[in-house]
């Protein structure tokens, strides 16, 4: 059974069918959100950033949030694959035998953060002049600026109950944050769906950039030192963007978005509302998802995810999750043969 879904809009499906899968088609990336999920589609990132991606020389517009923007991090880096084993191992390597603060969690994630960007420190991504890095937070508004547990809870299900009857409502709440290196070029300059705000991205604050885009509300503690940004309390930047519903439509060349399903879902506060779904934006893109007979052959049949920390001790989380990345180099070997016979057309679907 296939292990991949290649499912286009129709821009994309157009020029894919005129060109074949030839990276020069396209001119971003993106990486969503979702915690440990990106483990069991590991093989697919490492496919695309060691190979797909290896001879690039015309600008890439990456744009992570969340986990999405460590793995897109080692992408920017001198040495991809490097940088990315040692995302593997970092994260994979967590421990919490006893229940932590959110101010432990960040400590552990600041060190994952710091070995993630390695010796460089974040200034090889910083100056990449072709992948060019974008990275989203979200800083709280009203009482979701607030410190303490009960404002911050208080604001959260106010956010929450506003999202179900305006995903726009996200921006009485949170402003969304775009680090990048300010290219000119970046079609992620033009984000106008939610109230957003564009920073440099330097060697001076790309590590705390990178702890605020995975700060999960409540999980761990807002980040709120951020050199060349406004002051703030900064939270995961998948809160207004969980899997992304972006206007892309001005951008040059098409988008290849490597996610861990067929479906999109716009933000954080969506995900328990099954009739909002990102459609409208994605014409110009083609999404690389896993099938679902693909998700059956993991370990306990479906992709990692944050409930793991909680259902398993240490050990065996460790060992499912190192099982489940093992597992994900069929989807590599999957797109390599799909990309040497030149048979993209017979797996392309429409999105």
């Amino acid at each position: 059974m296939p292990a991949l879904r290649f499912l286009a809009g129709p821009t994309a499906y157009k020029q894919i069918a005129e060109n074949g899968l030839k990276p020069e088609l396209f001119t971003q990336l993106l990486a969503a959100s979702g915690g440990p999920k990106w483990i069991g589609i590991a093989g697919l990132d490492k496919y695309l950033f060691g190979e797909f991606f290896k001879e690039r020389k015309t600008p890439l517009h990456t744009l992570g949030a969340s986990s999405g923007a460590w793995r897109l991090s080692c992408l920017a880096q001198d040495e991809p694959l490097a940088a990315y084993n040692r995302l593997e191992q970092l994260y994979i390597g967590q421990r919490y035998d006893v229940k932590p603060t959110p101010a432990q969690v960040s400590k552990q994630v600041g060190g994952i953060i710091t070995g993630i960007l390695g010796q460089a420190a974040g200034q090889d991504i910083v100056d990449n002049r072709v992948v060019k890095t974008h990275l989203l937070a979200c800083r709280g508004r009203h009482l979701n600026r607030l410190p303490g547990r009960l404002s911050l809870g208080i604001g959260l299900a106010t956010t929450a109950v506003t999202n179900l009857m305006s995903r726009k409502s996200l921006g009485l709440h949170f402003e969304r944050f775009v680090f990048s290196a300010q290219d000119k070029g970046s079609p992620f300059n033009r984000l106008d769906d939610l109230p957003s705000q564009q920073v440099s991205l330097t060697e001076k604050n790309i590590a705390r950039v990178l702890l605020a885009t995975g700060s999960i509300p409540w999980v761990l503690a807002p980040v709120t030192d951020i050199a060349g940004a406004p002051k703030g309390h900064y939270y995961d930047g998948g809160i207004t963007d969980y899997h992304f519903d972006l206007p892309l439509s001005h951008a040059e060349g098409l988008t290849l978005y490597p996610h861990f399903y067929p479906s999109l879902t716009p933000g954080w506060f969506d995900k328990s509302l099954p009739w909002r779904k990102a459609k409208k934006n994605y014409h110009n893109a083609l999404i690389i998802a896993p099938t679902k007979a693909y998700l059956d052959s993991l370990p306990h049949r479906k992709l990692p995810d944050r409930g793991d920390f909680k259902r398993m001790e240490s050990n065996e989380r460790i060992r499912y999750w190192r099982e489940s990345i093992a597992v994900s180099g069929v989807l590599a070997e999957e797109l390599a043969d799909v990309i040497a016979k030149e048979a993209i057309m017979e797996h392309l679907e429409y999105l």
